[in-house]
């Protein structure tokens, strides 16, 4: 059975969303969290991943790595993170398109209102976006979105998702198909390290998901700023030490919920 976790402190605040409260009516937020890095496919400059050696969990960044991701951070620092996620991957990856679907809707809690996929990790496979899609379609009461660098395989599926209008994607830039973006005009966002980099780029910030989960918002572009833990002595790790001095907001300000 898969395991969907609660919301999060960023996605929490979609309760207070007009546009999004119909979908909450006596209904909750999840998520359907993957191992990361492993289950992305096409990451660059975020990719790491939680590796385990000498029977411990390291963090391992990628040859491009810019900034680090977050939610591998948090599968170093938490056992029953890290436990969850591969769980989920386990499962998911070893499944056809068919079971994929079944098992998602089956396992996906009947009080669920908003749903993201992924906080942690990626559309692995194209068979595993199209069950995603598949279960949207199933669904049209409840809410999916998500942040994704599988852009090959949403242009595979472009028609269809277009199609489906519970179901938001946003492109995120810093993979290995960030082409894609400007070529099939895809609804992208950008990790900035300041709120000047944004206001140069003439990018709104999304601070708590509502920009990104929106479906009136799906064709308009936005920043996150950079946030996790980052490795030492680089420029992300500059810019968010910078933020924190500000005391500008960042996003996940507490722990990750299981």
């Amino acid at each position: 059975m898969l395991k969907f976790s609660n919301a999060n402190a960023k996605t929490e605040a979609l309760k207070e969303v007009d546009e999004l409260k119909p979908f909450l009516l006596d209904r909750n937020i999840y998520s359907l969290d993957l191992l990361s890095g492993y289950s992305c496919p096409f990451a660059s400059e975020c990719l790491s991943k939680a590796t385990v050696i000498d029977g411990k969990r390291k963090i391992k960044d990628g040859p491009n790595t810019k900034f680090r991701c977050f939610s591998a951070s948090q599968e170093v620092q938490y056992t029953n993170v890290y436990n969850l996620r591969k769980h989920n991957f386990d499962i998911l990856r070893g499944l056809n398109v068919e079971d994929m679907i079944h098992r998602l809707n089956t396992d996906l809690p009947d009080n669920a209102g908003i749903v993201r996929p992924h906080v942690a990790g990626d559309f692995f496979k194209n068979d595993y976006l199209f069950a995603w899609i598949n279960v949207a379609m199933m669904n049209p009461e409840k809410l999916f979105y998500a942040y994704t660098k599988s852009l090959k395989y949403w242009v595979e599926n472009l028609a269809l998702i277009q199609a489906v209008d519970n179901f938001v994607l946003t492109a995120s830039y810093g993979g290995r198909d960030d082409w894609l973006i400007d070529k099939y005009n895809l609804r992208s966002t950008k990790v900035v390290f300041s709120e000047a980099e944004a206001a140069e780029a003439g990018l709104e910030i999304d601070h708590d998901d509502s920009h990104a989960a929106r479906p009136s918002l799906k064709n308009q572009d936005f920043a996150l700023l950079i946030h996790g833990t980052q490795p030492k002595d680089t420029e992300a790790a500059e810019a968010l030490k910078l933020l924190k001095k500000n005391k500008v907001r960042h996003s996940y300000n507490r722990k990750v919920k299981v």
